[in-house]
């Protein structure tokens, strides 16, 4: 049994994989590159020796690859490089074959421009879901991850991908194109961190009530989240207090506030976004992203 769950997980995360670089490819050809919209990171790159060389995109992105995944194997190790080299080649490949189909989804710029990077976002953000790569800046990115860990993956792979973006501008003249490109990667960075991270932050509360005990009962029995009690102490009145902290869901702050507001409507009510949390009913701390 524990044999065959292993194989599953493995055969789902490379699925993942296999099916974020066809959105990939599909958000890379029939959306930026029919409409010349440049793209950022090695792929952004190969656009500019393709443009002037007409070596293929795909084979140029697996070449340039391979100093950065000599370097990502010492860091990161075997089971990060192989995701992340299946990741690349299957990318790559997809970007290959689909420009064998001269076509394109539409010919308005920046209807290309915005639904191109929701498309190739998606497949970015299903291949990084997994623990899996593109290479190229998402290795680059993985690395500032390290040193920055409070920056979301998507910002960072957005950061890295702007340099390429103006050096494509400044080489072809292309400033329309450049500012075109921005707005992909602005929408397609948004979309990494909406399938990494979730729709929406979560909410952190704090509750200053007489009625403590049973506000705890309450949001623990009706809303399945636990609560720590921290010990407080007013300072005007000079009274102990219990104050009540919890983190939920942002789809959960109308059933605390009815709950608090039938409870006790003379409570200190305090609500705040937390952007990243881990743990039961949340986030994966061991991940990465």
């Amino acid at each position: 049994m524990l044999q065959r769950s292993k194989a599953f997980r493995v055969v789902l995360k490379y699925g993942a994989i296999l099916l974020g670089s066809a959105f990939y490819g599909v958000g890379f050809h029939f959306f930026l590159y029919a409409n010349s919209i440049p793209t950022g990171g090695l792929t952004g790159v190969a656009m500019i020796i393709n443009r002037l060389t007409q070596l293929p995109v795909g084979v140029l992105t697996i070449v340039m690859n391979v100093p950065l995944f000599a370097a990502a194997w010492k860091r990161f190790g075997t089971h990060f490089i192989f995701a992340s080299l299946v990741g690349t080649v299957l990318s790559s490949a997809a970007v290959d074959l689909l420009a064998l189909v001269d076509a394109a989804v539409t010919g308005d710029v920046l209807l290309a421009c915005i639904f191109g990077g929701v498309v190739k976002g998606f497949g970015l953000g299903l291949i990084y879901l997994v623990g899996g790569t593109t290479g190229g800046t998402d290795i680059a990115a993985k690395f500032l991850r390290q040193r920055f860990p409070y920056i979301n993956f998507g910002t960072l792979v957005l950061a890295v991908d702007v340099a390429v973006i103006a050096a494509y501008a400044c080489i072809f003249r292309s400033y329309e194109s450049a500012l075109y490109a921005a707005v992909t990667m602005f929408c397609c960075s948004k979309v990494v961190d909406l399938v990494l991270y979730g729709a929406g932050t979560s909410k952190i509360c704090f509750i200053i009530s007489e009625q403590s005990v049973r506000l705890k009962e309450a949001i623990t029995g009706e809303l399945h989240r636990g609560v720590t009690l921290l010990q407080g102490r007013g300072a005007w009145s000079g009274q102990e207090k219990q104050v009540i902290f919890c983190v939920i869901k942002r789809q959960q702050i109308t059933e605390i506030r009815r709950i608090v507001r039938s409870i006790d409507v003379n409570a200190f009510f305090i609500v705040s976004d937390a952007s990243d949390v881990f743990g039961r009913g949340f986030g994966d701390i061991s991940s990465d992203a």
